[in-house]
C-alpha cells in the first residue's frame, strides 16, 4: 500500500517538474542525490567527478523536463542518465590521457599500511572493478541499491519499476559473477 502511495507521490513530483516547478526538482534532488552520488562514486572513484555527474544528471532532467513521463520510475531514469554522463566523462578523460605525458605518482616510502589494511583495500578495489566492469547495467543497479543503499527487494522493485522476482534474479546473477571473479582472492 505504501509503495503505491510513494509511486503516486513520485508521479506528482515529476508532473510538477514537467510544469517547471523548481521546488519539485529540489525535492527530487534531495531525495535521490545521496544514492546517485554513491552510484557515480563507484565508477569514478573521485568525489568531485561524482558530484559533477549528479549535478549534470539533474540539470539534464530539468532541461528535458517536458519529455519526462510520470508513469515511469524516476530512479531508473536517474541511473541511466548518470551512467551515460559517467561514460562520456571516461571517454573524454581517456582522450586527454592519450594527449598528456604520463607522470608517475609520488610514492611516500615512509608511509606503510598494515598488511591487513592493504589486503582489505585491494579486495575492496577488486570488488569495485568487478561491479563496474563485469556486472551488466541493470543488474548493477539492483545490486547497488541492495548492498550499498540497504533497500529491500520490494523497495528496489518499486524504485526501478520491475518485479520482485526480477530483483531476486538480478541479485543472484550479480552475486554469481562476484563469486566467480573473486575465486582465489578470498580464502
Amino acid at each position: 500500500m505504501r509503495q503505491t502511495a510513494d509511486r503516486a507521490e513520485e508521479a506528482l513530483v515529476v508532473e510538477r517538474i514537467r510544469h517547471s516547478d523548481r521546488d519539485a526538482l529540489r525535492s527530487l534532488f534531495e531525495q535521490y542525490q545521496p544514492i546517485l552520488f554513491r552510484y557515480a562514486l563507484l565508477s569514478t572513484r573521485d568525489p568531485d567527478s561524482a558530484h559533477d555527474i549528479v549535478q549534470e544528471t539533474f540539470l539534464r532532467v530539468w532541461n528535458h523536463r517536458s519529455s519526462l513521463r510520470p508513469d515511469l520510475p524516476v530512479l531508473a531514469l536517474l541511473f541511466r542518465i548518470s551512467r551515460n554522463i559517467a561514460r562520456d566523462q571516461a571517454k573524454h578523460r581517456d582522450v586527454r590521457r592519450r594527449l598528456e605525458y604520463e607522470i608517475p605518482a609520488n610514492l611516500n616510502p615512509s608511509a606503510e599500511d598494515p598488511e591487513h589494511a592493504t589486503r582489505a583495500r585491494l579486495l575492496e578495489e577488486e570488488i569495485r572493478e568487478i561491479v563496474e566492469r563485469d556486472i551488466p547495467d541493470k543488474c548493477r543497479d539492483v545490486f547497488l541499491l541492495s548492498r550499498m543503499e540497504g533497500f529491500s527487494n520490494a523497495e528496489i522493485s518499486a524504485q526501478l519499476g520491475i518485479s520482485v522476482k526480477t530483483v531476486e534474479n538480478q541479485m543472484t546473477k550479480a552475486l554469481k559473477i562476484l563469486r566467480r571473479r573473486l575465486r582465489g582472492h578470498v580464502e
